[in-house]
């Protein structure tokens, strides 16, 4: 059994620091020329509060942009200058790289998605009828963490309104959780996310819950997606793919 009062999820397979600006931006709908900057730094440091709480490991380069977050909201503060004035937008310091790493994200799903034909790689032709039967099929949207962090803080919300997230590892098991999910998957290989917390009863038992999903996903045995922005969210079992390639 994983000695739960050392145990942390590791953040390394999910994104980091400037995914979350990212997506706060778009959680906020604001011009990224135009970050208000309170509202988001507000936002970003109460997400660190959440990952605290559910005693998630903390990358320092989360840290660092909290950091460069306080220090640019201190000094939009400041009395503004005249308007003729050229001193820079102290946003820019985040703009600029958030700009720039949504250009690499950018430029790498493109490379991702190249085929290598003729050259490395040889397509091989498929039948009509086994491609007609994907003609048509909307692509599934992959959930970042952040998402899933917004769906399980909404949850708690709804099933204990008013209690506070507080990390309390004696009261329950992340292998038994895990475990959990696992024969619910086995069930049906497609299920909704909030169905897991059905039975939670406590503060303890969501997060177990929860955390147990996340150390899933980092182990590649779920995949968490939704079919659409408007539906909820789904988990797949993966676990059945990778038993076969470790018997290959």
């Amino acid at each position: 059994m994983i000695d739960s009062t050392e145990y942390k999820v590791k953040l390394e397979i999910f994104q980091g620091p400037m995914d979350l600006l990212l997506h706060l931006i778009r959680k906020n709908e604001v011009d990224i020329f135009d970050i208000p900057i309170a509202i988001i730094t507000d936002q970003y440091l109460a997400y660190l509060d959440i990952m605290k709480a559910l005693n998630i490991d903390v990358a320092g380069d989360f840290l660092v942009m909290a950091s460069t977050l306080i220090h640019i909201k201190s000094r939009m503060l400041l009395p503004q200058f005249g308007e003729g004035d050229d001193e820079e937008d102290p946003r820019v310091e985040i703009t600029r790289p958030l700009l720039e790493y949504m250009r690499l994200k950018e430029i790498a799903g493109e490379l991702s998605e190249r085929e290598l034909l003729d050259r490395d790689v040889f397509k091989r032709s498929l039948p009509y009828d086994y491609t007609a039967q994907f003609q048509g099929e909307e692509p599934l949207l992959d959930i970042n963490l952040f998402q899933l962090m917004d769906a399980f803080k909404r949850i708690v919300e709804q099933k204990l309104p008013g209690a506070q997230l507080s990390f309390k590892a004696h009261q329950w098991s992340i292998k038994e959780r895990s475990t959990f999910i696992m024969d619910k998957l086995k069930e049906d290989s497609t299920i909704c996310f909030k169905d897991l917390f059905k039975d939670d009863r406590t503060i303890s038992e969501f997060i177990g819950t929860f955390l147990a999903l996340l150390e899933l996903v980092h182990q590649g045995l779920v995949r968490v997606f939704q079919p659409d922005p408007y539906k909820d969210i789904r988990l797949e079992a993966h676990f059945a793919d990778k038993e076969e390639m470790d018997h290959e």
